[in-house]
């Protein structure tokens, strides 16, 4: 059986990533890397983690697109479930995330917004999907 492990999102400064994630989600950073170039949120059982650009390109010789650089989210999101959508999604602004969209009722009744955190990273707020 295969496990999901990890996420990783490759990032100008992983420092800074973390940092947010821990000011705007109330996550806890689990390790960093004495360089500075590779770090990780205790966010449950599956790992979010960064590395530095100079880290990816390291393992990818014909390069990435950035989600630093890109002008539009990249097609891939990070989902973080919450019963405070509204509440989260302001903190998250507080703390410098741009908002793409407020928070909306699903007509399944779930509640979902998004915003782009500073280094680039397309966030999905929502409450847990009822069955």
């Amino acid at each position: 059986m295969v496990k999901f492990g990890y996420t990783i999102n490759y990032v100008c400064d992983v420092d800074m990533a973390l940092t947010f994630f821990e000011k705007a989600f109330e996550m806890k950073r689990r390790f960093i890397t004495d360089e500075n170039d590779y770090g990780e949120l205790d966010s449950g059982e599956t790992t979010l983690a960064f590395a530095s650009h100079e880290l990816g390109l390291s393992n990818f010789s014909g390069g990435y697109i950035s989600s630093t650089e890109s002008d539009k989210p990249l097609g891939i999101e990070i989902a973080l479930v919450t019963a405070d959508v509204s509440g989260l999604h302001q903190r998250a602004i507080q703390y410098g995330a741009v908002e793409l969209k407020s928070p909306e009722t699903k007509p399944w009744g779930q509640i979902v917004s998004y915003i782009r955190c500073p280094s680039g990273i397309l966030i999905e707020l929502c409450t847990p999907i009822q069955n």
